[in-house]
């Protein structure tokens, strides 16, 4: 993290810095997921609003919701996270013998993929939906706008060719639909 942080303790961040480098490893077509700010942006997101669950209903009853009907639990984002990340290092130590950041690549990889797959069995917490919002918020990290912390120097939108505020290209889009559009991508600071 570049930040100092906001929120997260050191074991929080050094779990995302991993997830986030596993998830997105430094290769040629863009730097890694932590390299790109993806922790300074989930840092930045977990000690807001967003963080706080301001704008979620969180009052009970709570009941178990089908997937499309979104996030249904009553903790707020930054609790889901920090209480999802304390489970994962605790199914990694139980099953590895290490916190999730002391695995190596492929140890990670393969954590991830319990997680995923819901083989990973959690204490009192659904590692599926904990992978989910943590691939999720990676991805947000890697695409948003950089002025959010992550997606530093638009690596992001330079892998995809995505030019940045499409406001600002309509007259070069158009021309050059289905093309490669080899621009430097401004975000919402570059704005003149």
């Amino acid at each position: 993290m570049t930040d100092g942080g906001a929120t997260l303790t050191a074991a929080e961040a050094a779990f995302l810095v991993a997830a986030a480098d596993t998830i997105i490893p430094a290769d040629e077509l863009s730097p890694s997921g932590s390299q790109c700010g993806v922790v300074d942006f989930i840092d930045r997101e977990l000690a807001g609003p967003y963080g706080q669950g301001v704008r979620l209903y969180r009052d009970g009853p709570i009941v178990k919701g089908k997937k499309e009907h979104g996030y249904q639990l009553g903790l707020a984002p930054r609790d889901f996270f920090r209480i999802g990340i304390e489970a994962a290092d605790d199914w990694t130590r139980a099953t590895y013998q290490k916190n999730f950041a002391e695995l190596d690549e492929a140890g990670r990889q393969a954590a991830l993929t319990a997680m995923e797959t819901g083989k990973a069995a959690f204490e009192n917490f659904n590692a599926r939906e904990f992978f989910e919002a943590l691939i999720a918020i990676v991805m947000e990290g890697f695409f948003a706008d950089p002025i959010h912390g992550g997606n530093r120097d638009g690596a992001g939108w330079k892998m995809v060719g995505y030019p940045g505020l499409p406001a600002d290209y309509r007259a070069t889009i158009e021309p050059n639909r289905g093309k490669r559009l080899d621009i430097v991508p401004r975000g919402i600071a570059d704005r003149r």
